[in-house]
């Protein structure tokens, strides 16, 4: 039999000191990843004191693999829905920090005599926080259900999104080692298409998939159909010219919509922690002694980079969106470190050979350094809150707060016009995404197969066929009202009637030219004639009801299946005002007033918060009246200022932090035996009251003689028993000590 293969001696090395290490830093309270990267360089090549990898190339697969399953994870976590959600504060504070951080980390790039690529994709890294980190930091700190925490998450939410698109623009400029205007626009619309495609197709197809294939569906093969999932979108997203973490990222934001989303988390949860722990240690990896302290000025500049930007683009970003200075100032604290996205960023670089190897430990030792000041920076943005406020100047702070009240101001005309607004643009890009991929099938297969088939008629059967399959989105494009509730008050003053006719005119137009340019396209030769049977097909469109009735149960399964699995704890807006928001809390066993009616729980008097919603398994209670009762398991949701909704949550959900050590005090089963003088003898069970006051259970009597006794409480101790005890070890010891003089305790 021949020795093992490289690769299995190298991943139980990678394996066993990743483990030992890991615990080592949960010994000390330190983030896992960064125990993850202290293990790579310890087995990697740098390290010379230890033993090392064989091959390098076998680990960088698993690298990848682990870069494509943490990318399928964030996906579940992200969810388009999700994205519509957040609001305007988390996308204009994302879109601030990464621009302000891309310009900065370019400049600094510059400033440290780095290459133009080099500068380009430092700025990348640096624009980034870390999802991970800052939620571990706020489940340690405590700080979850704090007003600026669902704002943060909103922007995280928006700079991973950010990050994907990032990944497609910097191999754009790394291909071609250049910036240009127009192939980065192109880039984008193209990213843009394929995202609207794959999410049209991927909610109309596969929660109805999973719905039908449900009761086939254990964590067994639930895993593998999802990693097939994973696996065939990175595929396909390679095939088109994307990357592999795009694909796998966009699968996962379309599974988060559906029910099986949390099931899939968790099978997929230990994949992602073995093949993530190897990616990280691959970062590890590459950790040169020698080139940080070659670069030890670099890495405490950018360190110092990464703070301050952080933390100043951040806060202006928050500001800009009309938050308190307060809450801008905690958000902005918060972002202050960079984390996964960097090392995927870097790693893309590295794949493309267009960044230098220097650059890959400097941005693994700015990680660790800002990493590990992370809860420092939160736990400083209070105080420096409050030093800000003291030598701020009065007029400014009256400025700050005037605007942060106009934007939470209601204002129901202007609201109005930005909802109409919304659904319009967004129409158009939707159905004008779906027609246009309609047409590329059309071209790229269905014609070429009809021509193949029937060379005398396929192109004119091609063309019918899809303008046939374009008339429900061409009707949708053009007729389908916006909202009939936002029309009727927007129609109400002479002014609007312009731009809303304007806007029915614009979509009329665009619709027609898709079917113009479509039928240019594919018989120029009798342009004329099918320009006509298009037009006429038009007005049958603008006509039929039939077609009108298709779309609208089209429409009907792709809502059904978006909105199939309701996030119960994402709201919009939760920030209402500056000083209060809505928080969302699980209702824990030990809490005081569960099972009670909400008027007996006296939550108003006590804590000053308003239940305002109670999620129920599948059951969502809205306003819930004062009869109504709270149970364990639910999710309530509650309005209150940070103060009354912290402190309602200790009682509501208790201490749920992941680092407490478990209850081991489990029960044990024992047997003692009764010595000549234990005051046992000739006593009963029932007369000592043993399982009342010790705790204990007597569930067996053996005899010296060899018989065996089910206690009933009659039978009387004789010396020389053998008494069979269950109960927690201390327990049965103290009712040694104390009823059986100091017999000891045979365990077995």
């Amino acid at each position: 039999m021949g020795g093992l293969d490289s690769l299995i001696t190298d991943l139980a090395l990678i394996l066993i000191v990743a483990g030992v290490v890991t615990l080592l830093f949960k010994k000390l309270k330190q983030p896992v990843v960064l125990g993850y990267i202290v293990a790579g360089f310890l087995v990697g090549p740098n390290f010379g004191f230890f033993p090392t990898i064989v091959d390098e190339a076998d680990i960088n697969l698993w690298a990848e693999l682990g870069i494509i399953v943490l990318l399928f994870s964030l996906g579940l976590e992200f969810s388009f829905k999700k994205l519509f959600q957040v609001g305007s504060s988390a996308v204009i504070t994302a879109l601030v920090v990464v621009a302000g951080m891309m310009l900065v980390g370019y400049g600094a790039g510059r400033l440290l005599h780095f290459t133009y690529l080099d500068s380009v994709f430092l700025g990348a890294m640096l624009s980034m926080s870390s999802t991970t980190i800052i939620i571990k930091a706020f489940t340690d700190l405590n700080l979850r259900k704090k007003a600026f925490a669902n704002l943060v998450f909103g922007v995280l939410i928006v700079e991973d999104l950010f990050a994907v698109v990032m990944m497609v623009i910097l191999s754009s400029i790394a291909v071609k080692n250049s910036f240009e205007g127009a192939e980065l626009i192109e880039s984008i619309a193209k990213l843009v298409f394929f995202l609207i495609i794959w999410f049209v197709v991927g909610v109309a197809v596969l929660p109805l998939f999973l719905k039908k294939a449900r009761r086939f569906l254990n964590d067994e093969t639930l895993l593998v159909v999802s990693m097939g999932l994973c696996l065939g979108m990175v595929v396909l997203a390679t095939y088109v010219g994307f990357s592999s973490a795009l694909g796998a990222f966009v699968m996962g934001s379309i599974l988060a919509g559906t029910n099986e989303a949390e099931r899939i988390g968790k099978v997929v949860g230990p994949v992602k922690d073995l093949f993530g722990a190897i990616f990280f240690v691959s970062v590890g990896m590459l950790v040169s002694p020698d080139a940080l302290s070659q670069y030890a000025l670099p890495i405490c500049l950018l360190s110092l980079v990464v703070i301050v930007g952080q933390v100043f683009f951040g806060t202006v970003g928050m500001l800009a969106s009309g938050q308190s200075l307060k809450i801008s100032m905690q958000s902005g604290f918060s972002f202050s470190q960079i984390g996964e996205f960097a090392f995927i960023i870097a790693s893309l670089g590295m794949s493309l050979n267009v960044i230098d190897k220097f650059l890959y430990p400097i941005v693994v030792a700015v990680s660790v350094i800002t990493t590990f000041l992370t809860p420092y920076c939160i736990r400083l943005a209070d105080p420096a809150y409050g030093w800000v406020e003291r030598h701020l100047p009065e007029k400014w702070l009256s400025a700050i707060d005037r605007y942060s009240q106009s934007q939470t101001e209601i204002k129901p005309h202007k609201a109005v016009w930005k909802e109409a607004l919304a659904q319009y643009l967004w129409r158009i890009v939707l159905y004008s995404a779906i027609i246009v991929a309609i047409i590329l099938i059309s071209k790229s297969w269905f014609m070429p197969l009809m021509l193949d088939i029937l060379p005398a008629w396929g192109r004119l059967i091609s063309a019918v066929v899809t303008l046939v399959a374009m008339s429900p989105f061409l009707w949708a494009l053009m007729v389908k009202e916006v909202n009939m509730s936002l029309i009727k008050k927007l129609g109400e003053g002479r002014a609007n009637r312009v731009p809303l006719t304007l806007m029915i005119v614009v979509r009329i137009l665009l619709a027609l030219f898709y079917i113009i340019y479509y039928l240019s396209s594919v018989h120029s030769q009798r342009t004329g004639v099918l320009l006509g049977l298009g037009l006429f097909i038009v007005v049958l469109i603008l006509l039929s009801k039939r077609i009108q009735k298709q779309f609208m149960r089209i429409e009907t399964i792709f809502m059904d299946n978006l909105n199939e699995r309701e996030l119960r704890k994402t709201g919009r807006n939760t920030s209402l005002v500056s000083d209060m928001h809505l928080a969302y809390m699980d209702v824990n066993a030990d809490c005081p007033f569960a099972g009670r009616r909400l008027m007996d729980s006296n939550l108003r008097k006590e804590y000053g918060v308003n239940v305002v919603s109670i999620q129920r398994g599948s059951k969502r209670i809205n306003i819930p009246k004062g009869e109504t009762r709270i149970f364990p398991g639910d999710t309530i949701g509650v309005i209150g200022t940070d103060d009354q909704i912290q402190s309602l949550l200790a009682v509501v959900e208790g201490s749920n932090s992941s680092d407490d050590e478990p209850d081991n005090n489990e029960v044990t089963f024992t047997h003692v035996v009764v010595p000549d003088d234990s005051p046992l003898i000739g006593q009963t069970s029932s007369s000592l009251n043993i399982r009342n006051q010790d705790n204990c259970l007597i569930v067996g009597i053996e005899r010296a003689d060899g018989t065996f006794h089910q206690p009933d409480g009659q039978i009387r101790f004789e010396a020389h028993d053998v008494i069979w005890l269950a109960g927690e070890p201390d327990n049965i010891k103290r009712l040694t000590r104390e009823k059986i003089i100091n017999n000891p305790i045979q365990h077995t």
